[in-house]
């Protein structure tokens, strides 16, 4: 094997390039960073691996400014219908506030068609370069960068980079070369996986059939493609098995009939509920599967690798600027990993719930479910799907003085009249990628003490109106035009709100809490109150 001696230098190497790491990258390309993306595969991949992907993880593709090609290969979807154990409706569950971040709750999708259309735009980026065939076989850690060795058809070679983003899966080379445990357990249930085609289904909805006879998930996509999931028993096949077409075809045949060339693909697997015991080691990083594996039942595996990369991207961007102290970085996993493990848990809870196997399990799950749903707090508690964690950060990059539940929480994207632009549109329309700062009904005096931040963060300053005045000012206002922007902003009236790239809030006060503010958040880029006005 011929070794490549010269080693080149880029900002960051991310290992894998499926659906986490590819998001990554657009991120990454989207704020200008030098990326060099590491597959061993040949390609993207054309395995339906992943079929639902939800409104949080639309909104970060629009912020990547690639959403308008990600929106052809889904099914706008509503939600997910569980059935009791003989296949009535118990409830159909659509989310708490359908379209509150811009987008459709839970939507179907076929991984390999999201993977090609990412690819495809990173192809035309000109910062990003995506090498299929490279095999990560090192990491060498400095104080400076990280050195990833890996190999190619034609050898060996080596790449300097500031951070490495580890998004190769479950099998994570990252995670294993650099000898990170997980904690957690591995299920012995064996399910069988069917990816379909010329499907009859037409649903725009996922389906939980809580039969404890035979367990099952249905999830029609696009184009007559359907995701059939069925559990296993004992006889039928286990996890290193090929599983027999007279298997598939008895298992849907109440659904229709199949032939092999209808079959996309079949395989049985089992499944785990673990996480990492760090997700960054030094300038390395670990997300999506190489961080946290769940069961499927909550259909937030993807998902959760995508709000990792949300978290993280803009950070490492904004140390790579010089605007946010290295040390922040840490932030991630302090940020992430509640969420990420409390949604492995749910899977998990989920997973005993709906798909077991027990009939006496069955029967009470389903007076239980029905008797609550006969009331309003219980039909809100399901069809709202009020038992899914709610991603909210109490440690990180937060700051407050009096209302610590204002902070940390991701703000919604509601319809709003820009008056600078004449228009109306979307919030992240007007906010962009980068920091924000909202003034929420304060006076036009108030303004001054927050010039520190403004003058830091680089950003121009947002007036919103949730009455029914339009303020004599400058600056550019939002008006409420649905309901929408009063919901979301009712409870920071009289407050500045200071929102981070990724949409959280990082900060809301009141004016006359500006310099203590301030200070905290100028700490994090590593400039001072004092510093910034003395050198405006």
């Amino acid at each position: 094997m011929v070794r490549i001696a010269s080693t080149e230098t880029v900002d960051v190497v991310i290992c894998g390039a499926g659906p986490v790491g590819l998001t990554a990258a657009v991120l990454l390309a989207a704020r200008d960073v030098r990326v060099v993306v590491l597959e061993q595969h040949r390609g993207t991949s054309d395995e339906p691996k992943a079929i639902s992907i939800d409104d949080e993880s639309l909104r970060v593709f629009q912020q990547a400014g690639v959403v308008d090609r990600v929106l052809p290969v889904v099914v706008p979807g509503t939600g997910t219908r569980y059935y009791d154990q003989r296949g009535a409706v118990l409830f159909t569950a659509r989310g708490p506030r359908p379209f509150r971040l811009g987008y459709p709750f839970k939507n179907p999708f076929a991984q390999p068609d999201l993977e090609r259309v990412l690819a495809s735009t990173l192809a035309d980026a000109r910062n990003v370069e995506l090498r299929f065939g490279h095999r990560v076989t090192g990491f060498e850690h400095h104080a400076d960068r990280v050195t990833v060795r890996a190999v190619n058809d034609l050898g060996e070679m080596a790449i300097d980079a500031a951070y490495v983003l580890g998004c190769d899966g479950g099998r994570s080379a990252t995670r294993l070369l650099q000898d990170i445990e997980m904690t957690g357990r591995s299920y012995p249930d064996v399910w069988l996986v069917i990816d379909a085609l010329a499907d009859p289904h037409t649903q725009r909805f996922a389906m939980h059939h809580g039969d404890p006879k035979r367990p099952h998930v249905i999830v029609p996509g696009q184009g007559g493609r359907c995701r059939y999931e069925f559990r296993l028993f004992e006889g039928e096949g286990t996890s290193d098995q090929v599983p027999p077409f007279e298997l598939i075809e008895r298992l849907i045949s109440p659904y229709r009939p199949i032939t092999p060339d209808q079959i996309e693909r079949a395989l049985n697997y089992r499944f785990n509920a673990v996480v990492a015991d760090q997700w960054m080691l030094g300038r390395s990083f670990l997300l999506g599967d190489a961080a946290h594996m769940m069961p499927p039942f909550a259909g937030q595996g993807l998902n959760s690798g995508i709000r990792d990369a949300a978290n993280l991207v803009w950070k490492i961007a904004e140390v790579l600027a010089g605007r946010l102290d290295p040390a922040l970085l840490a932030s991630y996993e302090l940020e992430r990993r509640p969420h990420a493990l409390a949604t492995v848990r749910l899977s998990e809870r989920l997973g005993r719930v709906v798909m077991t196997t027990s009939q006496r399990s069955a029967d009470h799950r389903d007076t239980v479910i029905a008797r609550a749903l006969a009331t309003t707090e219980g039909r809100t508690f399901f069809e709202e799907m009020r038992y899914r964690p709610t991603q909210r950060y109490t440690e990180g990059l937060l700051a407050s003085t009096d209302r610590t539940d204002l902070v940390g929480i991701p703000i919604g994207q509601p319809l709003v009249f820009d008056t600078g632009t004449h228009t109306m549109c979307r919030l992240d329309e007007v906010l962009g990628a980068g920091w924000s700062l909202l003034g929420v009904e304060v006076a036009e005096t108030d303004w001054a003490a927050a010039t520190p931040l403004l003058r830091a963060i680089a950003v121009d300053p947002v007036q919103i109106t949730i009455g029914e005045l339009l303020p004599h000012t400058g600056r550019r206002v939002l008006i409420d035009v649905d309901g929408a922007l009063v919901r979301e902003f009712t409870e920071y009236t009289g407050r500045f709100v200071l929102i981070r790239p990724d949409h959280f809030v990082a900060a809301a006060w009141l004016p006359g809490d500006s310099a203590d503010i301030a200070t905290r958040v100028l700490s994090w880029t590593g400039f001072s109150a004092e510093g910034v006005l003395s050198n405006g």
